[in-house]
């Protein structure tokens, strides 16, 4: 043989093997490709999806914060608004009863000055008549008598 018949025959063998691989082996591996090279797309895709999701999940965190920080400071200012009004109208309750509570005992002490006055006016007058007795048992004297009688009503 030949060198030519023998290349002849290789290019033959070569081309046969070419044309197999072409058909048989080469498009399962272009498919692995393909398929490979599509799942990466596809879950480069989710990513991004994912990272706008997560940038718009952030956002709505956010706004959700404020408003609940908001609510809360308002919650805060409106107890505090009826902590002032409670204790001023306590102050008030307390400003009433005291002024009440000064009338009543006022009112107990002009009572009990005038019962010590009554007291005194009684006793004055017991011992005005145990002086009238005595005087009256050392002498008899009518117009002297009468004349410390309305002395002594006088002062009374």
């Amino acid at each position: 043989m030949s060198i030519t018949g023998t290349l002849i025959i290789q290019m033959i063998v070569f081309l046969i093997l070419v044309g197999f691989t072409m058909k048989y082996v080469w498009p399962p591996i272009a498919a692995a490709l393909d398929e490979r090279a599509k799942k990466i797309a596809d879950g480069l895709a989710a990513a991004d999806k994912a990272r706008a999701d997560l940038a718009a999940a952030d956002k709505r965190v956010e706004e959700e914060l404020a408003k609940s920080r908001n609510q809360t400071a308002q919650l805060l200012a409106d107890a505090e608004r009826r902590a002032q009004a409670i204790v001023e109208e306590a102050k008030a309750r307390a400003t009433e009863e005291g002024a009440k509570i000064v009338a009543a005992a006022k009112a107990e002490a002009d009572q009990q000055t005038v019962k010590a006055r009554e007291a005194l006016r009684e006793q004055v007058a017991a011992l005005a008549v145990k002086g009238a007795e005595q005087i009256l048992r050392k002498e008899v004297n009518a117009g002297v008598h009468a004349e410390l009688l309305n002395r002594l009503k006088t002062e009374l």
